[in-house]
């Protein structure tokens, strides 16, 4: 299997070019100008995420790592074991946590002092062993990523710009706001990542109630800064999506597609799914290549019904729930009935919390953040025919790579529609 390492640039130009390149994509597609914006950011300012002194802090690390070489001139077979290894320490710490906090918040727990101190010692040996890890997993992935966007036709000379970047860390959480009367995410404003629920609850009541809007503080997967930033996970399938869907959106920051996400709607639906597609293509086949004991067994068939089970209800569907609530949602407004539709997605997310799937709220800043992530038929996209057409673009695609090299000049919703419809009408022909 042939690897694809970085810029083969001496260092202190690899630093030069990774500054440049942060400096050009730094806020590309996670913030938004705009009335409602500026307004909510008075209720966000003394918890906003600090995008400069995170990525300073990246690319400094970054730097000590291309200084020792990185894991370009690791074996290939230890390359492999490196991310194994990572990915070990990740689960071992995140369980060591988990046993630590779940002592300390049972009442019943009469766990002495002694008990105490030996669940922090192996919380925190699991946690400096991830540390030391973490840099050369993530250079491992980054290589092992950029030989797959090689393969799939997403290089210039043989490497991907931009370089393959990224951090794995706790991405900030964005608050997302968006009209009661449409679903329309106005303001996405990035906010420190570990504020406390009650914190959280207390912003979106005040600035629902201050400006009369449908607010939600939402976790983020990655965010397509330059690094980009990583959600710490022990799921490696789920690490390798996120790394490829944030690059493709570094690369198509450099091309219309990018440059107009914020253009409209539709246009960031457009991106969204876009990068969706790209990730989950580009993140499988990593996945296949280097690690393919991991891949994922599909999903088991169904056993044939019998009997009494020829009467019981479908397995829940989550996707399929979702978007039925999501047109009826969109109905109501529609029909100017903003208090019945509210009341709706409040019964809704009891029936959902009901069946497993904890949504803390559902409301129209819900649709409007998760809704532009239309890679599947079904979902949070509800009828919204933008993601439709981005898909019938990869369907009539041969690779992933001429997919993404197409929508990346994309530079209109009405744009998308008469290239969807050109390739609809030559595909029915």
């Amino acid at each position: 299997m042939r690897f694809k390492t970085s810029l083969n640039l001496p260092l202190a130009g690899e630093v030069l070019a990774l500054l440049a390149l942060a400096g050009a994509l730094l806020g590309g597609s996670i913030l938004q100008a705009g009335n409602i914006q500026e307004r909510a950011r008075r209720f966000t300012r003394p918890v906003e995420f600090d995008f400069t002194a995170w990525t300073l802090r990246t690319l400094w690390g970054k730097w000590e790592m291309l200084s020792v070489g990185g894991a370009r001139f690791l074996p290939p077979r230890e390359r492999v074991a490196v991310v194994e290894t990572y990915f070990a320490a990740v689960q071992e710490s995140q369980q060591a946590e988990r046993d630590l906090q779940e002592v300390l918040a049972d009442p019943r727990e009469t766990a002495g002092e002694a008990h105490l101190s030996e669940l922090r010692a192996h919380f925190q040996a699991a946690a400096a062993r991830k540390e030391v890890l973490t840099p050369w997993a993530e250079a491992v992935l980054e290589s092992q990523v950029s030989a797959i966007l090689f393969r799939n036709g997403l290089t210039f000379g043989g490497e991907p710009i931009p370089p393959v970047s990224f951090h794995l860390t706790s991405p900030p959480r964005a608050l997302i706001v968006s009209p009661r009367e449409v679903i329309r995410q106005d303001a996405d404003i990035s906010l420190q990542p570990n504020l406390a629920p009650e914190a959280i609850q207390n912003l979106e009541a005040e600035v629902e109630r201050s400006l009369n809007v449908s607010a939600l503080v939402e976790r983020t997967g990655g965010i397509g800064v330059y690094p980009t930033m990583v959600l710490e996970s022990a799921d490696l399938n789920w690490v390798c999506e996120v790394i490829a869907h944030e690059w493709t959106h570094n690369y198509l920051d450099w091309h219309p597609l990018g440059l107009r996400y914020n253009a409209s709607p539709e246009m960031r639906t457009i991106n969204e799914t876009t990068a969706t597609i790209s990730g989950q293509e580009n993140g499988a086949l990593v996945v296949q290549t280097y690690y393919p004991e991991r891949v994922p067994s599909p999903p088991a068939s169904p056993p044939p019904a019998s009997g009494g089970e020829q009467n019981a209800p479908p397995p829940f569907d989550f996707q399929r729930e979702m978007h039925h609530t999501r047109v009826v949602v969109d109905r109501l407004l529609a029909e100017g009935q903003v208090e019945r539709a509210e009341w709706y997605m409040e019964v809704r997310r009891r029936y959902f919390w009901e069946h497993g799937y904890h949504l803390r709220k559902l409301n129209q800043a819900y649709f409007a953040f998760h809704g532009a992530y239309a890679a599947a038929p079904e979902g949070a996209a509800g009828e919204d025919p933008v993601g439709e057409a981005v898909r019938l673009m990869r369907k009539e695609s041969p690779s992933v790579g001429v997919f993404v090299r197409r929508m990346a000049w994309v530079t209109s919703w009405p744009r998308l529609q008469r290239m969807a419809g050109a390739e609809g009408n030559a595909d029915g022909r």
